[in-house]
């Protein structure tokens, strides 16, 4: 599970597809039909002492409710939890390759939300599919790997996730370029965080390093 928090401010769709008036515009690659809110609200009528850990501003607090806080029939205001299903997101191509602002889903407070989802490749006739190696100077960038096969990458398995922090050039490892050539499609599904402000690594994270992956460029 990849958890993404906002400090800043509300997750939304970026301001490009969005009219005056806040509707998703034609072009965009979802619409407000993808969008799920709750349904079906099962309420859990209890008394009793329930404690809850409620985190603002990195600290985390107990709290106690006497009656349970599923006790409800509705849900009403302008805050709501809803839900997106990245299946639902219609990728946007083109006869030569296509910058990363197309797989983007959300914007959030000094960080975006991308999407990379089965998709048809460039289809000009000397276009290269794989992307160019690059330097994210403004960004640090994820990438958690759902499944699939990641076109641009090797030894990348389901479930894995990567860290090129910004400045540090990447891109496709040895051999994908020329593997990519002449494909007409690709299967892979991911998602990918870049982040505006570097990005600290936790001791969990050191746990579960691949000390090797920088090697992985090599020959």
């Amino acid at each position: 599970m990849l958890i993404i928090e906002s400090h800043g401010g509300p997750i939304v769709p970026p301001k490009r597809y969005r009219n005056a008036y806040g509707q998703l515009e034609e072009h965009a690659p979802y619409c407000e039909r993808d969008i799920r809110k709750p349904q079906d609200l099962e309420t859990h009528d209890e008394q009793g002492r329930f404690l809850f850990y409620i985190k603002k501003q990195d600290q985390i607090y107990p709290y106690t409710y006497l009656s349970h806080p599923f006790d409800l029939v509705g849900w009403d205001g302008y805050c709501y939890p809803y839900a997106f299903s990245i299946h639902n997101f219609e990728p946007i191509t083109g006869r030569v390759h296509q910058p990363p602002p197309v797989h983007q889903t959300f914007d959030g407070h000094q960080f975006v939300i991308c999407s990379f989802v089965p998709r048809l490749y460039d289809y000009h006739p000397l276009a290269i599919p794989a992307p160019y190696n690059h330097s994210n100077i403004d960004s640090d960038e994820v990438l958690y790997y759902v499944d699939g096969d990641f076109m641009s990458r090797k030894h990348v398995e389901k479930g894995m996730i990567t860290l090129h922090p910004g400045g540090i050039p990447h891109g496709p490892h040895p051999g994908t370029v020329e593997k990519s050539i002449g494909a007409k499609e690709t299967k892979e599904l991911a998602v990918m965080v870049d982040t505006f402000r570097p990005l600290q690594l936790t001791t969990h994270a050191l746990a579960i390093e691949d000390p090797n992956y920088h090697l992985s460029w090599l020959p």
